[in-house]
């Protein structure tokens, strides 16, 4: 098997920039293997559908080239560790190629919002990165404990009926009773459906009807972290009065919390790994070393230190301090707080703080943001909520019912399956988040980024709904639904007929995978 590659036509030129960053005479050939090494480091896991993401139009790099013959079987062997595979693997090429020109575009993305960065600067940062890897320093997701927090949460224990759509024959109601435990483990939902298929109007409307069916109490917050549109706000204000949701549209309005108060700032050892797990999200879901780690502890710590009475630091503070321990250079985490600080992605005063769990939210994250503090801002939400529920009693189980609080709708979810260390505290909210009354709504647009090679995401989710799909691939179809042996059949006959509108499901109250019409928000302006 030879491997020949050629990057892609746009990183031909990065690939002779980057070079130029190296020192004088240093072959193109290492660059590129930066590149690879840099890629596998992130977690970023591809797969065959993302073989033509970039074109072979760039730079060409021969075999003994790119590897030089003592090198090769030690850069296969990373590929088949990572991907499980053989070393005779046909796809071992294609591998090859699409991590160096991820890699490549990451790397010329990280030069780029650093003008003083060099590539020594790069090389240790990363090389830090990596022995934190092999030192295996994971991230504890536990919920911490906070017992000076006190947030209340109402529930509703009444049966909640859902009317999910009609049958196509006859226009028939069919309702879903999401929290009947005597049919459904969880609440969870996982919906797929390609982009135009009705699969968020169809979320819009289980919202609206769990919103009015729950007589308010159960609320729920919409994450879309790929931002409204202004002309999407106007097709939304409809949604937004009818539900009493308030737009929060970062960072032109700021998320109303700060994401430090989950931490206990009384208790020294509960505040201590509260501030531990703060830093740990940061340079996470940043990608950042262990010397930055604890740089952002040290300024964390003394930002708690000097608050007074109780009262809470703001990210300003954090900030602040972490510029006068790192002094005039720059690099990423200081790029990343300072832009954390400087947008107001939250609120700076915690007293301004309410208790968001009790109404109704759509957060809306601008793409004009960069993608490591749209990410980071994401997961401190995310964990400010899971730990905040965490550290509320379980909601009781009545006649059947399982007593509800809260929706978490996470958009676009895909974008999170697809990376190992997002994936983590995914699984951990749909594991332990049922016992506390919290349903988990996950909207993607194919089925086969549910399954990963860890974890099957679509087995936590007790309900699903398959709207049309590209890939009707009939094993994944499936797994998705939990259904196999006499449904077979009945999926691939629906999934070949099925058109805009319509739905497949698993839902106990109608009939297996067969087709029917689901129900639409934009319905209701018709009547």
């Amino acid at each position: 098997m030879q491997i020949n590659i050629k990057t892609s036509e746009k990183n031909q030129e990065v690939v002779r920039k980057l070079t130029s960053k190296l020192p004088h005479g240093t072959k193109e050939n290492v660059i590129a293997r930066i590149a690879l090494g840099y890629s596998l480091q992130t977690g970023k896991k591809f797969t065959s559908s993302d073989f033509n993401l970039y074109d072979s139009k760039g730079k060409e790099y021969k075999e003994h080239i790119l590897f030089d013959a003592k090198f090769r079987d030690f850069y296969i062997a990373l590929i088949c560790q990572y991907y499980n595979i053989y070393k005779t693997d046909e796809n071992i090429t294609k591998y090859i190629k699409v991590h160096i020109d991820h890699g490549l575009e990451l790397i010329d993305n990280i030069f780029q919002d650093n003008f003083n960065y060099t590539f020594f600067d790069f090389l240790v940062e990363y090389i830090e990165k990596g022995l934190l890897h092999l030192n295996d320093l994971s991230v504890s997701l536990d919920a911490v404990k906070n017992n000076q927090q006190h947030i209340e949460k109402s529930f509703f224990s009444n049966p909640i009926r859902i009317e999910v759509g009609k049958r196509i024959d006859n226009d028939e109601i069919i309702e879903l009773e999401l929290n009947n435990t005597k049919l459904y483990n969880n609440c969870h939902i996982a919906v797929a459906g390609n982009s135009g298929t009705g699969k968020t109007q169809f979320a819009l409307e289980f919202l609206s009807q769990l919103f009015e069916n729950s007589n308010g109490h159960v609320n729920f917050i919409y994450l879309d972290f790929k931002g409204l549109k202004q002309d999407d706000v106007k097709e939304m204000e409809t949604f937004f009065n009818a539900t009493q949701t308030d737009f929060v549209d970062v960072p032109q309005t700021p998320f109303p919390v700060n994401p430090l108060t989950f931490i206990d700032n009384i208790n020294e050892v509960n505040k201590n790994m509260g501030i531990d797990k703060f830093v740990d999200i940061v340079c996470k879901y940043s990608n950042l070393g262990i010397k930055q780690k604890g740089k952002l502890r040290e300024a964390t710590a003394e930002s708690f230190i000097e608050q007074k009475g109780g009262t809470y630091p703001t990210m300003s503070q954090i900030n602040a301090h972490l510029q006068e321990l790192i002094g005039d250079k720059k690099d990423t985490l200081t790029e990343i707080i300072d832009e954390l600080s400087r947008y107001k992605i939250f609120i700076d005063d915690p007293k301004n703080q309410s208790n968001f769990f009790n109404k109704n939210l759509y957060l809306s994250l601008s793409g004009d943001l960069s993608n490591s503090v749209r990410f980071t801002s994401l997961f401190l939400i995310i964990n400010y909520i899971y730990n905040t529920f965490m550290n509320m009693d379980n909601t009781p189980v009545e006649n059947g019912s399982k007593a509800l609080r809260y929706v978490i709708l996470i958009d676009e979810a895909h974008v999170l399956f697809k990376e190992k260390k997002y994936q983590d505290i995914l699984e951990k909210m749909l594991r332990e988040f049922r016992s506390k009354g919290v349903s988990v709504m996950l909207l993607s647009q194919g089925i086969e980024e549910y399954n990963q090679s860890d974890f099957d995401f679509s087995t936590m989710c007790e309900i699903a709904f398959l709207l049309d799909i590209k890939d009707k691939n009939q094993k994944m179809m499936e797994k998705f639904l939990g259904l196999s042996g006499n449904a077979s059949k009945t999926i691939a006959r629906s999934m070949e007929n099925i058109k805009k509108g319509q739905s497949i499901s698993n839902i106990k109250e109608f009939e297996t995978a067969k087709l029917f019409k689901v129900k639409q928000y934009w319905e209701r302006r018709l009547k």
